[in-house]
């Protein structure tokens, strides 16, 4: 199997270049335990270790929070890379030449053009460091920074600079040392004349924050005047390395706190970032003076569960965190909302109030996207007249009812409730009426967005087996049992396909067997690794290295199959005949309340050799 534009045989030869218990080494300290290697979860907080890695199968899995896979997985998680990237950095570590073109990865970091790209963004972000630091015209600059509350340290740990007045500095700076203007231009650091006649600095008379990428370069920068001169930031125009609806401030260094809280905070601007950063923050990042994109949103995904919103205290900035939330869920994280008085950014808040006081009452005690849409739309009514009133009461009503937990609608109810002086029966009827009329407008789809082949599931979605709490933990443990035989053995899988099938009784467990079946078409022999990467599903990635690590090879017992086989028929057909009992109860009810008492009466006797069959199978179930 290809994968986009990457040859398997890449793919392949990247996973046998790259022991796993070496990669994994280089992140986590891992000690030998039996045939295992165990350390400290890299995914998440834990003191006991819980993450394993199997060097026979070049699997890992941690025990505490389920993620597993192969070394490319690894990667991937560990680092926030897409697979293509993953691929690419693993790679190049094993010095294979690059051949082909990833999907969405742009030109490969090898390009000659591209190289000289960052190299001059590299020296230029040093030029100016110098220059703010030590030239008669950067020592305004730097006083203007030191006033806004910024330290030495920190304007040298973000390698803050200065980039002057004059119309070729930095220009003249970067030919000396052999960079062509023409590159310069479209790198975007030199800017073409009107007239054609040659080339100026882009940036002149601001204070230069460099931007980098992910994995730490330069790629572009920001520029901040002084004074009240339009615009205030100048960003690096959009070019091969700079696109600023995918860049965020400060992620490079920000990942590695991200992969232990899980959390992010998301900020305006890059002074915000940076004096939070002083605050002891270090998973703060911001966008590069745009609006949030679904571009940023999937990058933080990728890393974090959960996003704090800490936007200035203005009306803009609230009006940017109520644009942001939605885009956020879409991405399939949790936002939260941190409040500042009104009129403040973070940058002044912990200029005044200090970084204690900043942690302990903004970052600490964010409030939920419900609340702070009832707040926001708090601002915006007059609440000292009746119908100001009124109106907000509706609204917030409104907003409540978007939640799906009746629970959750209560508490919020009850607020208003009690602060406005309202039946809470009448606010929980029009709160669940606008919750009715928006269910009959949602458009139908399925429930699990993530679930396995949609399509070729459809007739197993509509026979609505049993949820997992529902099935006897006996044949949870056959199906996994059986599947570790699959994973092992060829002709395991051969047998299972023939008497089997998709007759799986856990959904995950089907699509897991699809894959294998896949795998085993296509004429591979048993190997865990390279089965996993055929695997194009997080989830089934981390179930497959679940049952690879709980399934031990020494204690698969192959004798087992054709009984697990058998049990797995067994309970479902016993799955399908409840399902046929609960559809004619459901009709028996129907002709009851129509009043056809002989209809309801034969749908009863219908049932009872159905029950019959079930019990049955009860009496041939294994003690």
């Amino acid at each position: 199997m290809a994968y986009g534009k990457i040859p398997e045989s890449v793919i392949e030869e990247v996973r046998r270049n790259h022991e796993i218990v070496d990669t994994v080494g280089k992140y986590v300290h891992l000690t030998k335990n039996g045939k295992y290697m165990k350390g400290l979860c890299p995914f998440h907080s834990e003191r006991t270790p819980s993450f394993t890695v199997t060097p026979e199968l070049q699997i890992f899995h941690c025990y505490g929070c389920g993620k597993g896979g192969n070394v490319i997985r690894f990667i991937e998680e560990i680092e926030g890379y897409s697979f293509p990237e993953a691929v690419r950095h693993l790679a190049e570590e094993a010095g294979m030449p690059i051949t082909w073109d990833a999907p969405g990865e742009g030109s490969s970091p090898r390009d000659p053009e591209l190289d000289k790209s960052y190299e001059a963004h590299e020296l230029a972000a040093k030029f100016y460091h110098y220059l703010l630091n030590n030239s008669a015209q950067g020592q305004e600059a730097r006083a203007y920074l030191l006033g806004r509350g910024m330290s030495g340290k920190l304007i040298d740990e973000f390698s803050i600079g200065f980039a002057p007045e004059g119309w070729d500095t930095l220009s003249r700076f970067l030919q000396s040392r052999g960079y062509e203007p023409e590159l310069l231009e479209k790198a975007g650091l030199l800017s073409a004349k009107n007239d054609g006649s040659g080339y100026v600095d882009r940036f002149r008379a601001r204070i230069m924050f460099p931007i980098r990428a992910r994995d730490g370069k330069v790629c572009g920068f920001a520029g901040r005047v002084m004074d009240d001169s339009k615009p205030k930031y100048l960003n690096t125009p959009e070019t091969r390395l700079f696109a600023k609806s995918k860049l965020l401030y400060q992620l490079h260094a920000a990942r590695s706190v991200f992969r232990k809280k899980r959390s992010a905070v998301l900020f305006e601007g890059y002074m915000d970032v940076i004096k939070a950063w002083s605050a002891g923050l270090k998973n703060g990042v911001a966008a590069m003076g745009t609006a949030l994109t679904d571009d940023h949103a999937v990058q933080l995904a990728r890393e974090v569960d959960e996003v704090i919103l800490c936007y200035d205290g203005d009306d803009a900035g609230q009006a940017a965190a109520m644009k942001s939330i939605p885009i956020l869920e879409k991405a399939g994280l949790r936002p939260l909302v941190a409040l500042l008085p009104k009129g403040m950014d973070p940058d002044e808040h912990i200029t005044r109030f200090g970084a204690e006081t900043f942690m302990r009452e903004v970052i600490e005690h964010p409030v939920s996207v419900t609340k702070f849409k009832l707040l926001y739309s708090r601002r915006n009514h007059t609440l000292i007249g009746e119908e100001g009133r009124k109106n907000y009461v509706m609204e917030a009503v409104g907003i409540v009812a978007e939640l799906d937990s009746r629970t959750e609608q209560e508490v919020y109810l009850k607020e208003l409730s009690r602060e406005f002086e309202l039946s809470l029966e009448s606010l929980k009827q029009d709160c669940h009426r606008i919750w009715s009329e928006r269910q009959k407008t949602r458009p139908d789809r399925d429930k699990n967005d993530q679930s396995w082949n949609n399509g070729r599931n459809e007739t197993r979605r509509a026979s609505s087996f049993p949820k997992t709490t529902d099935i006897p933990p006996l044949f949870k443990r056959a199906e996994r049992h059986l599947l570790a035989c699959m994973m092992h053995d060829k002709e395991v899988a051969s047998t299972v396909y023939e008497q089997l099938g998709d007759s799986f009784i856990l959904e995950d467990h089907v699509a897991l067997a699809a894959y294998l079946y896949a795998y085993y078409a296509e004429g591979h022999d048993p190997d865990a690794s390279r089965f996993i990467s055929s695997i194009q599903d997080n989830r089934l990635e981390q179930l497959a290295s679940s049952i690879l690590i709980h399934e031990d090879s020494s204690s698969l017992n192959f004798e087992l199959v054709p009984s697990n086989i058998l049990d797995i028929q067994k309970e479902t057909e016993r799955m399908v005949l409840k399902q046929k009992i609960q559809v004619l109860k459901e009709e028996a009810t129907r002709a009851e309340r129509s009043g056809d008492v002989l209809r309801a009466a034969q749908i009863h006797l219908d049932i009872i050799p159905l029950e019959r069959a079930i019990d049955v199978l009860k009496s041939k179930d294994p003690k």
